[in-house]
């Protein structure tokens, strides 16, 4: 993909939009959407057709759908499709390995809201892809390719392999960690690898779990249990985000059925009774990923092409929401008062706005991963001490609440439920 800022002519087919997103996951999308509901046209551009990819399928992949982002949701019209096949989280309960003290932070205390949802991926794709075909303001461009991205003074020109070529005021850049669209613009990053692999796998258990989340921290790094909503067998599931190191998780996802849950077994437990693994094995590496920018003329970036963090909170959807939300409103508040809403002096508020909440989440999930991913004695000691302490702490823990729930700080429209 070339980025430029001098158009070399239209392609054979031109079209216009107020902005066009690359990239159809679901920050893309919700993104999308808000602008629709704004009165503003958007035209999305992904590589794959709807309904292709590893998600495509029930593969029992999840997301953690904070209470925050829920709102947003339900301020466009999405939550309703989605809300049946949505587990509620109603508790969190915080280990440090086998250690005695634990954190349990409970949804009582911040209200009577759960403190967010599970909800399958191919739930949130299917519901998503739906309101893009049923919304006349919003056109999918799906498969297709971004062959050059021409940002010039008074608008930009997408053009497309196939020889299509869009016009808008604005790009949004909402392809994903490696994001293209961010490399083509010149725009640097912050990167490090953490030496660590998630493994992701679905479980069938014998006892329910009765929407308790789970955060075990282990010496290889963090064991996340997510709860879901039973199958159509009955059976009850929970999703496992299972953190390991890089050279040993090759040697996991290998392992026959009867060797893999009793791995599961050992970090797992005993509490949800008989296990068994259901489903295809994931696998991901882990590192942390910061733009050195979010705007640029006629360009800003959303979700993971802007951040990516370690997976330890379970935050990384919830803050591309909050991105998806956050541009919106700057967006279509520029296009109100008359502005060209694709300038960097109209962005400026997005990257002022998002940048300090996503570098402070970023690096409270980097400190976590390091303080608790290692058995040092003194630092086991002193991390059972400080678990102790806030769970004595009621207004510690309501804090702790309100930012897993994406409820806290200045909060957009969206956020708040309200419409753009």
């Amino acid at each position: 993909m070339a980025d430029s800022h001098a158009s070399r002519g239209a392609g054979a087919a031109v079209s216009g939009a107020d902005a066009v997103v690359i990239g159809g996951g679901p920050v893309g999308l919700v993104f999308a959407r808000a602008l629709a509901s704004a009165g503003m046209s958007v035209a999305v551009v992904d590589r794959e057709a709807p309904g292709a990819g590893p998600e495509a399928g029930s593969d029992g992949r999840v997301s953690a759908v904070a209470s925050g982002s829920r709102r947003v949701l339900e301020a466009l019209g999405l939550w309703r499709a989605m809300a049946a096949a949505a587990q509620p989280v109603r508790d969190i309960r915080v280990t440090d390995g086998a250690a005695p003290a634990f954190l349990h932070l409970g949804h009582g205390e911040t209200g009577p809201e759960p403190l967010g949802h599970v909800v399958e991926n191919r739930v949130i794709r299917s519901v998503l892809a739906g309101a893009v075909a049923a919304d006349p303001a919003m056109t999918m461009l799906a498969p297709a390719r971004v062959a050059e991205i021409a940002r010039e003074r008074n608008g930009a020109r997408v053009a497309l392999a196939d020889g299509r070529v869009i016009r808008a005021p604005l790009v949004v850049g909402a392809d994903g960690r490696a994001s293209p669209v961010r490399a083509a613009a010149g725009i640097g990053v912050a990167e490090w690898d953490y030496d660590q692999g998630a493994i992701v796998a679905t479980i069938a258990h014998a006892r329910r779990h009765e929407g308790v989340a789970e955060e075990r921290f282990l010496p290889a790094g963090p064991f996340a249990v997510l709860p879901m909503t039973d199958d159509a067998e009955g059976r009850h599931r929970s999703s496992v985000v299972w953190t390991e190191r890089a050279a040993l998780v090759p040697a996991l996802l290998a392992l026959g059925a009867p060797d893999f849950e009793a791995e599961l077994g050992r970090r797992l437990g005993d509490h949800l009774g008989a296990v068994a693994a259901v489903g295809p094995r994931w696998s991901y590496p882990l590192g942390l990923t910061l733009a050195d920018s979010y705007v640029a003329e006629r360009l800003a970036l959303i979700g993971d092409a802007a951040h990516a963090i370690h997976p330890i909170a379970g935050q990384g959807l919830n803050l591309g929401i909050r991105d998806a939300a956050a541009l919106a409103e700057v967006v279509v508040d520029a296009r109100r008062l008359g502005l060209d809403h694709g300038t960097t002096a109209a962005l400026a508020d997005y990257e002022r706005w998002r940048r300090f909440d996503n570098v402070c989440l970023a690096a409270a999930t980097d400190l976590l991963d390091r303080l608790f991913s290692t058995g040092f004695a003194p630092l086991r000691a002193a991390r059972a001490l400080g678990l102790a302490a806030v769970q004595r702490l009621g207004f510690a823990r309501r804090l702790i609440l309100r930012e897993a729930m994406g409820i806290a700080g200045d909060l957009p429209r969206l956020v708040r439920g309200e419409p753009l």
